[in-house]
This record gives C-alpha cells, sequence and structure tokens, in this order.
C-alpha cells in the first residue's frame, strides 16, 4: 500500500519482548482538522501517537513504523493484556468526535480504512475478534470510535466481529443452556459474560456506578442506535449471543 510519509513522530518505543501485534485499535482524534491532530500526534510534549491516520478525503499517513510500540492505547486492558501498545496497531480517523461536532466518518475515510485494515489482517493474521475500539479497550474514561463508526459493515467484510441477533426462542435456550440468573444476580452474569469477551470488569468491582459505562462502551460498538448505558432487553441478547459464539470460535 502507498501511505504518505511526510510527517513522522518520535512518540513511540520497543515494542516488549515476546508480544506479537494481534489487535487493531481505532480511535477518533477529537480535534478540528487532521493538520492539528498529526502535529499533535507527533509532538514530542503531547506523549501520544498512533501508526496511522486518515483524514476525511481517504489519505493514509504513516507516523509510526508498524514494528514500533506507538502510543495510543494509554491505560488499557482487553482478555488480559495491559499492555495493549506492545500487542497493537492504532488507526486515527479524523473526526471531531463527541467532544466537538462527532460527524459522520465519510466514505473515502471508510474506503481507505478497509483497504489498510485488509492489508493489515493478511500481514499480522489478526483475527476477527481483534478488531477493536479505544473504548472497548478502555470503556472508563475513552468513547472512540463511538457510535457512528460502521462496525456491522466492517464485520461483513470479514474485518471484525459482530454477534448474531437472536430470535425470542432462541434467546430462552441460550439463556436456558448459560443459566442466566435474574435480578440482582443478572449483573453478575452480564459482568461474567463481558469479562469473557474481552472487556475489563475490575473496576466495576470498586466503583458499581461504573457498570453504566461499561454498557455505554458495548453499546457503542454493538448496538449503536441505542447508547444509554442502561441494559435493556435488546443490549442483554447481544451480550448472551456474542458470548455464546466465543464460546465457540
Amino acid at each position: 500500500m502507498k501511505f504518505i510519509n511526510k510527517y513522522k513522530s518520535d512518540n513511540f518505543n520497543l515494542r516488549k519482548k515476546g508480544h506479537k501485534i494481534k489487535y487493531i485499535v481505532l480511535h477518533y482524534t477529537a480535534i478540528e482538522s487532521d493538520y492539528r491532530a498529526i502535529q499533535h500526534l507527533i509532538d514530542k510534549k503531547n506523549k501520544v501517537s498512533s501508526h496511522f491516520l486518515i483524514n476525511k478525503k481517504g489519505k493514509i499517513f504513516s507516523l509510526v513504523d508498524l514494528k514500533k510500540r506507538a502510543w495510543h492505547a494509554g491505560q488499557s486492558f482487553w482478555k488480559g493484556d495491559r499492555d495493549i501498545n506492545s500487542n497493537s496497531i492504532g488507526i486515527e480517523l479524523d473526526n471531531t468526535g463527541h467532544y466537538i461536532n462527532f460527524e459522520r466518518y465519510t466514505k473515502n475515510q471508510i474506503d481507505s480504512l478497509i483497504k489498510l485494515l485488509n492489508f493489515l489482517k493478511k500481514k499480522y493474521d489478526i483475527n476477527n475478534l481483534n478488531f477493536l475500539g479505544h473504548s472497548d479497550i478502555s470503556p472508563y474514561r475513552k468513547n472512540d470510535p463511538g457510535e457512528k463508526f460502521p462496525w456491522k459493515k466492517l464485520s461483513k467484510l470479514n474485518l471484525g466481529f459482530f454477534p448474531n441477533k437472536l430470535t425470542e426462542i432462541e434467546y430462552i435456550k441460550v439463556k436456558k443452556k448459560l443459566n442466566l440468573k435474574k435480578n440482582k444476580s443478572l449483573n453478575k452474569d452480564v459482568l461474567f459474560m463481558l469479562s469473557n469477551i474481552g472487556y475489563d470488569i475490575s473496576q466495576i468491582k470498586k466503583n458499581n456506578k461504573k457498570f453504566f459505562l461499561l454498557i455505554r462502551a458495548y453499546q457503542m460498538h454493538f448496538r449503536q442506535k441505542l447508547v444509554n448505558g442502561k441494559l435493556d432487553k435488546e443490549t442483554l441478547k447481544m451480550i448472551v449471543s456474542h458470548f455464546n459464539q466465543t464460546l465457540t470460535i
């Protein structure tokens, strides 16, 4: 693939020994222009970077060598991994995000992203379960790439995972199979399932109010029509289907 190599960030170091690239983490820049976002990512004092940035026109800027450990994930967690930077590739999408306007991602931008993801998936043999958002690996502090990001479209192109939608009969059968409880113990079952999917549930043990943020992060990826942090039936059905499918993958 052809990348624009005009800008290079000094914000990187070596990947930790024994860590292989297995995750791709998607972000939005939350900055008003691609130029300002790039300047932010290459400025040494900011101590932040990503491997790539894709602007609204679909131009792909290579900022950090893929062999190096870019500083995009911060304090994060997925499936027991805590140094996500050493195990991942970070891609920033030019978008102002929830903090400013949160515009829709452009067609050119997503088309270029699809090409880049296909390239990276083939190069590093990335599992479909390991295409993640920043909000997946840091659900208590991050919202990107947000509910306007086309996760479902990517999964249909074999660039990610999206749970099957269960009918009511299927849902009852799976719920019975998984022996899900009711009322107060339901939240414990949901946390168990989300933990097995990959999410960090440790902070909820210290602060029950963070359950809302975890559910909201899940909705931003998998139930984008209603992102309110509430565990309604549709969100629960999605989590149950997700967990059930990961048992067989």
